[in-house]
């Protein structure tokens, strides 16, 4: 399926159920995304600090609901698109652990900041097409306060050779 397409048809159904007074669970819910209790940290951090009406979620990686994970290099191993649904299932990730810190996604205000780090060969350069997988879905998903800064790089490696991690910055109420 057209990335652009996919894109256009959850922004049109997040939009009609918003519309309709649904809550952001039960838009994810009928865009097919179930968010799912959050793994326990591996190190020696936490996977979100509050500080004042800010969220900082910690990089979270390329890992699904089942513990099953992307990995990969793009430009080698993986296709642009294989990273876009990469970034996406982080994502959900991210939205998983921001529920379980503030309860209801309808306490956020802005997404603020998403950086994004796609382990990637040095001459593959779509790493904003790849996070983009993030920026769709937030933007489907909250509307205009789901637009947020974004960097996306390039790494030479990504640990257990993910092919991608993310962080986020998010203002709640």
């Amino acid at each position: 399926m057209n990335i652009r397409y996919a894109f256009y048809c959850l922004l049109v159904l997040s939009c009609v159920n918003r519309s309709y007074g649904q809550t952001l669970e039960q838009t994810l819910k009928n865009m097919g995304i179930e968010l799912y209790a959050p793994t326990k940290s591996v190190g020696n951090y936490v996977k979100a600090v509050r500080s004042g009406n800010l969220i900082f979620l910690a990089g979270h990686v390329s890992t699904r609901a089942d513990g099953s994970a992307i990995t990969g290099k793009l430009g080698k191993e993986l296709t642009m698109e294989q990273g876009y649904e990469a970034a996406r299932v982080t994502t959900i990730s991210l939205l998983s652990t921001l529920k379980n810190e503030v309860g209801e996604l309808a306490r956020v205000k802005r997404i603020v900041k998403v950086t994004g780090f796609v382990n990637s060969t040095p001459d593959f350069t779509d790493q904003p097409k790849v996070i983009n997988g993030c920026s769709d879905l937030l933007v489907a998903l909250f509307g205009d306060i789901g637009k947020h800064a974004r960097s996306a790089v390039g790494m030479a490696a990504l640990p257990s050779n993910y092919a991608v991690e993310i962080e986020m910055v998010v203002e709640v109420e």
